[in-house]
């Protein structure tokens, strides 16, 4: 029996060690995914008035990636491995505004997800390379 694949397109980022973050994020999803293809990243501002992550007295900078890909998972469980990722490589959900990494499944089968970060401009810049 063929499994249905499902469209998905996920967004990763990391304020914290940002190149060797994403570059361990991309790894497992190139794992976790077929036809995998990777944006360019992008550095932007932290967005918000919540903790940040210091460096030099300022907020760390976040840099930012979209990915696209298929998977047999469904939406939950997809969902579900992400955040175990997260957690594989190092993310805490404390208020210390230290992101390693973040995963976010932004569109699955054409249904999208997290709206406001649809109207991002690093979002709305990368979505074209995909």
């Amino acid at each position: 029996m063929v499994q249905k694949q499902h469209h998905v397109i996920i967004s990763l980022a990391s304020n914290s060690n940002q190149e060797a973050h994403l570059e361990a994020a991309r790894a497992q999803l190139t794992q976790l995914l077929t036809e995998v293809h990777f944006t360019s990243a992008i550095y932007t501002d932290p967005v918000g008035n919540g903790p940040c992550s210091m460096f030099n007295g300022q907020c760390s900078k976040y840099l930012n990636q979209l990915c696209q890909g298929t998977t047999g998972l469904g939406m939950n469980l997809l969902n579900e491995v992400l955040k175990e990722i997260e957690k594989r490589l190092g993310r805490t959900h404390n208020e210390d505004g230290i992101v390693t990494v973040d995963l976010d499944i932004l569109e699955y089968d054409n249904e999208r997800f997290h709206h406001r970060d649809w109207e991002r401009n690093y979002v709305k810049d990368l979505i074209n390379e995909l």
